[in-house]
């Protein structure tokens, strides 16, 4: 679990989840841009919740670790959804390691 502060609030939420946040948020910074999203977070009374923040160029948010008994929060769509904006931003090419080194051409155009 990590304490995520930002913009003078602090909340709790799992691991990956801060890891997309900040893999997004730099994604947004580096791109000029800025977009609201909603991560779930643990409440003091242990319950789940959700904040929205808005993340982009001027965002500074810090991230550290939290009470190793707490429960890691687990939540597979936030992360993803954090991860396509980050990849909208910064795609990354499929190279395939099977390709020939050397490719033949007998002259002819088809």
């Amino acid at each position: 679990m990590k304490k995520v502060i930002y913009a003078g609030s602090e909340f709790l939420t799992g691991d990956d989840i801060t890891f997309a946040l900040l893999s997004c948020s730099q994604a947004l910074a580096e791109a000029g841009e800025a977009e609201t999203v909603s991560l779930p977070v643990v409440e003091p009374d242990g319950a789940i919740s959700a904040v929205t923040v808005l993340i982009g160029p001027a965002s500074q948010i810090v991230a550290k670790d939290a009470s190793p008994d707490l429960e890691e929060l687990v939540d597979e769509t936030a992360v993803e959804r954090l991860n396509a904006i980050q990849r909208r931003h910064h795609p990354v090419a499929v190279i395939d390691g099977d390709v020939p080194k050397t490719v033949e051409w007998d002259g002819e155009l088809d």
